[in-house]
């Protein structure tokens, strides 16, 4: 008999199972050693920031009507209605034009550069000051698009969202920030190099208005986020403190603490995902027209939704068509959540549900919508295929500005390798 698989030979048989406890200490150790989902928070977060600036740009014309002083919703009664559901939004704190004009700029502004990646842990926290301040402003010009931005600010404020495909990444491989590279957080978590002034100076000016808003608390009633800014102001000032003058066992207890809410909010973030389409699809089964096969039909019909009469009528005209995308849809949505156990399966019904929105946003018209749901749908993308795009989006930036690469290494591939593992594939 082989020794190796005789019992007492001196070692363990080939085919025993792990241990449990050395499973559950590796599990823990790799959600508590890196912030899992670099490139899947990344993606988010630009999906998300994109969709909030174009609406606002697009809106920018009707700024006044939607959420100023000119809508049918006036201040007064707007005061009234976050009095009693608790809602945040810093246009109560005045009912002045230029005050009003102010929050618009900032939420513009905010949004551009998260986009871009730019001080990311700050940006974030003034993105989703912004998006509350104006979709709390009106709460009966939205659609599920809004609802699920209003969802997503909140959670990157928790997330390190700009550890790749950010400005804030390109800063931490400078000569002078190789140290704060090196810890694997990111800047946008406090990691910036030692002669870094804007960032202390950009939280100083963030701790003002927080200061403010905590003074006009008792006109708005927002115990609960105001409490989760004052969290997040301190956390960062003691973040501060403790990379400069004691980089040691604090820091790692605090970036331990730190990759914990990333990974809890990424999480989350897949979980709010699943749910959508769940509730969504299961609705949609006990839905009359959906079991008929007209529900898609009869938008169809309508102008509002309808910016190609020629192609809504050549579709709507195909009875086999309107029921195959109206099943489809319902198949689609109740099996996402399931498929998630079986990475291919998963992959090909994430593809037709983005498919899914981008024939929304062309047939009913509603771009806006569209993309928030698959900025939403691409926590779900594959590691690969992201560090993919990224390279490839690298390479037509280089050849549109015409930079010559010379011996430069490619970071990409440096982050690719690099890169630490995510929870999803």
């Amino acid at each position: 008999m082989n020794r190796s698989s005789t019992p007492g030979a001196g070692h363990a048989l080939p085919d025993s199972p792990e241990p449990f406890d050395r499973r559950l200490a590796r599990g823990v150790q790799r959600v508590t050693a890196a912030a899992l989902g670099p490139y899947q928070t990344a993606i988010v977060r630009i999906g998300f920031a994109l969709t909030w600036l174009l609406f606002l740009l697009r809106e920018l014309p009707h700024r006044h009507e939607l959420y100023g002083p000119d809508g049918p919703w006036a201040w007064g009664m707007g005061r009234r209605l976050i009095a009693q559901n608790d809602a945040f939004t810093v246009l109560m704190w005045s009912d002045s034009a230029i005050w009003f004009e102010t929050v618009y700029a900032l939420a513009l502004l905010s949004a551009l550069l998260l986009l871009l990646g730019w001080r990311t842990r700050a940006m974030s926290v003034v993105f989703m000051v912004g998006v509350l301040s104006l979709q709390n402003r009106s709460v009966f010009v939205g659609d599920g698009g809004d609802n699920v931005i209003h969802l997503a600010a909140i959670y990157l404020v928790l997330t390190r969202c700009g550890q790749v495909w950010s400005l804030d990444a390109r800063r931490a491989r400078r000569p002078d920030a190789r140290e704060a590279a090196a810890r694997q957080d990111g800047p946008e978590s406090g990691g910036e190099a030692r002669g870094d002034l804007v960032g202390p100076l950009l939280w100083t000016v963030l701790g003002g208005f927080l200061l403010a808003a905590t003074y006009y608390s008792d006109t708005n009633g927002t115990t609960w986020l105001l409490v989760l800014l004052w969290v997040l102001w301190l956390g960062n000032a003691l973040w501060w403190v403790v990379c400069r003058y004691a980089p040691g066992e604090p820091r790692t207890l605090l970036d331990v603490l730190a990759n914990l809410t990333h990974n809890a909010a990424l999480v989350v973030i897949m979980a709010e995902v699943c749910l959508i389409y769940a509730t969504a699809g299961w609705y949609k089964i006990q839905g009359s027209r959906w079991q008929d096969g007209t529900a898609l039909y009869y938008p169809l019909q309508l102008d509002y939704f309808s910016p190609w009469p020629l192609l809504s009528d050549l579709l709507g005209s195909s009875g086999v068509m309107v029921m195959v995308l109206t099943y489809g849809t319902v198949l689609i949505q109740v099996a996402f959540p399931f498929a998630l156990f079986n990475r291919k399966v998963k992959n090909v019904l994430l593809v037709a549900m983005m498919l899914e929105h981008a024939g929304i946003a062309v047939l009913l018209g509603l771009p806006l919508f569209s993309l928030a749901m698959i900025s939403a749908d691409a926590v779900f993308l594959p590691t690969a295929f992201l560090v993919w795009l990224g390279t490839r989006a690298g390479r037509g930036r280089d050849r549109l500005l015409s930079r010559p690469r010379g011996g430069v290494p490619d970071q990409r591939r440096t982050d690719e390798e690099a890169a630490p593992r995510t929870l999803v594939g």
